[in-house]
């Protein structure tokens, strides 16, 4: 795991579809990343021994995807001093809202950050990420700085019949 900046993490192999939303911004911007399917309930051991020696392999920021308890986040961070970003899947009949409470709903001392249910979580959790490590890495910032012009540009250039 040596040059990976970011653990990408998922409670059940049936996220990766949405996860790989995170995983194709970071390659875009050239930052190294690891998946791993871990569950909080049904590898709880193996789950905390990944989280406590992430920030040991180098890695910088967690995303963590996960459906109905969405516990996998808030265990990862309470293993770890790195930033925990959560990102709720839409995996049950409560379409993500379950997930979504049980990520932004963290006890004082554990703090994880929420994005959005699904796809677009995926998506800005990995954008979250790179400008967390965009704060101390220049090369990051400024593709950062130029992926939001391209996005202006594309708003500015619609026309309207």
């Amino acid at each position: 795991m040596n040059n990976i900046q970011v653990a990408i993490m998922m409670g059940s192999k049936s996220d990766l579809s949405v996860m790989e939303k995170a995983a194709k911004i970071l390659e875009d911007f050239k930052v190294a990343y690891e998946m791993k399917v871990l569950s909080a309930h049904r590898t709880p051991k193996e789950t905390a021994e990944y989280a406590q020696g992430l920030r040991g392999n180098g890695v910088r920021v967690v995303i963590c995807g996960a459906g109905a308890s969405a516990a996998l986040s808030g265990v990862v961070a309470a293993h770890t001093t790195l930033p925990v970003i959560g990102v709720p899947i839409d995996a049950t009949a409560l379409n993500g809202m379950d997930a979504l409470l049980s990520t932004v709903q963290m006890p004082p001392g554990v703090p994880v950050g929420a994005v959005a249910i699904g796809e677009a979580g995926a998506k800005n959790a990995a954008l979250l990420a790179l400008r967390i490590l965009g704060v101390t890495n220049q090369v990051i910032e400024t593709k950062l700085e130029k992926f939001k012009d391209e996005q202006r540009k594309k708003i500015l250039g619609i026309k309207l019949t």
